[in-house]
């Protein structure tokens, strides 16, 4: 073979080829196996993407750590996300800092706290228990003080993310019924489907988790719904829509044909006669791939709770402007929670950032956002967190542990 000649131009490389471009009316959106993953779903399968000319593409995920991770680097262009974690992403409070928006939320409430059979069974012989948490709170209360007193050590209760509302959920309801948390209880991080099976196998004796799974652990006989994020937190959100503010400025149209999609989705879903029909859906093997019958007791409210079947009408919502409204008030609030245990830092620069994150101007017309921003959240123990005054509610709280979040990196 001829050498080449000493000063002859070195042959060119081939250069990769650059990623693909996404159709301008392509989107790929991430979530978890949950109720809640329903307008993302109906969206999809019921026509609402194609009849405003998007091709919505559905990526399945185990964990909410993995999809807050496929978010920020771009695997996926919008999420089903806990409300909490766009906003704990956006203060840089996580292993990645990326700045995201909220255009709507994705339902209200669909959450729950249960308990083991052995937990649930002490807990019944010690207060007459009924829909108001208050009532499991004492409860609990009075078990894992014989509990100390015998010198056990504390439960495990499951959340599914540290920056999730289950997490700020659970705390409020335990520091409510007077149960310090970090102290009384152990908090740590599961995926939600993993939940019942770590009940089974007794890393965990209670957990707080959006629906099916808390359903699924009664049906296998594992324990028992205490609490629902209805009674505890009611009208609050859970899910958000969540995407990069990178990608929502980049791809304006696209977005707006999201939103006008899982608005139309939400409506479906919301209609009482459509219910079998979406438990079906959602039963299929690309989304939560159980029994339909698995997944009625969330959608209808018609829970097996600990003192016997109970229907909670609002359980979880999908229909209605208010709960696919994502406000700055509710923003404040699930910001209030994490300052309260130490996990956001409390400054006035942070509180204007997070009015920021959730965007009502992109999901309602002005006179309805207008008339939603300032719709109060309440607890089920407490006043309405005033929008004016972060501080001011926090002072009103019971002193708290400074205890960092749980990780789940």
């Amino acid at each position: 073979m001829t050498a080449a000649p000493p000063n002859a131009p070195a042959t060119p490389r081939a250069k990769a080829a650059p990623p693909p471009a996404r159709a301008p009316f392509e989107l790929v959106a991430g979530f978890l196996p949950l109720l809640d993953c329903a307008l993302l779903a109906a969206a999809r399968d019921k026509g609402f993407a194609q009849a405003e000319g998007l091709d919505l593409r559905l990526l399945r995920d185990i964990s909410w750590a993995a999809v807050r991770d496929r978010l920020a680097i771009g695997g996926v262009d919008a999420a089903q996300t806990p409300a909490p974690l766009s906003i704990a992403a956006s203060l840089g409070l996580g292993p990645l800092k990326v700045d995201m928006e909220a255009p709507m939320a994705l339902g209200l409430g669909g959450n729950a706290v249960t308990v083991s059979a052995a937990l649930a069974q002490d807990m019944s012989a010690r207060a007459a228990l009924s829909m108001d948490p208050a009532s499991a709170g004492a409860a609990l209360r009075a078990t894992l003080a014989e509990r100390r007193a015998q010198g056990l050590p504390p439960p495990a209760f499951g959340v599914v993310h540290p920056f999730s509302s289950h997490h700020y959920e659970l705390r409020y309801w335990l520091a409510a019924s007077g149960v310090a948390p970090d102290e009384e209880v152990r908090i740590v991080v599961l995926p939600p489907p993993f939940m019942p099976d770590a009940l089974a196998a007794g890393r965990i004796d209670g957990f707080c988790v959006g629906e099916p799974w808390n359903s699924v652990a009664v049906a296998r006989g594992l324990g028992a719904i205490v609490a629902t994020k209805s009674r505890i937190w009611p009208a609050s959100l859970e899910k958000t829509l969540s995407l990069r503010a990178d990608t929502l400025a980049q791809r304006p149209d696209a977005t707006a044909r999201l939103v006008a999609a899982l608005r139309a989705a939400a409506a479906w879903a919301g209609e009482p006669g459509n219910v079998e029909e979406l438990a079906r859906l959602l039963a299929q093997p690309a989304f939560l791939d159980m029994a339909p019958e698995l997944l009625l007791p969330g959608l209808t409210g018609r829970l097996r709770m600990v003192f016997g079947d109970a229907h909670e009408p609002d359980f979880l919502t999908f229909a209605g402007a208010a709960a696919t409204h994502a406000s700055p008030t509710q923003a404040l609030w699930l910001y209030a929670q994490m300052a309260r245990w130490g996990h956001a830092p409390l400054t006035a620069e942070t509180v204007a950032r997070v009015r920021t994150i959730f965007r009502p101007d992109l999901h309602a017309p002005a006179i309805e956002a207008a008339r939603l921003a300032g719709a109060p959240v309440r607890a089920f123990d407490r006043a309405p967190l005033d929008l004016a005054g972060v501080e001011a509610y926090l002072a009103q709280l019971a002193p708290a542990s400074a205890r960092g979040a749980p990780s789940d990196d």
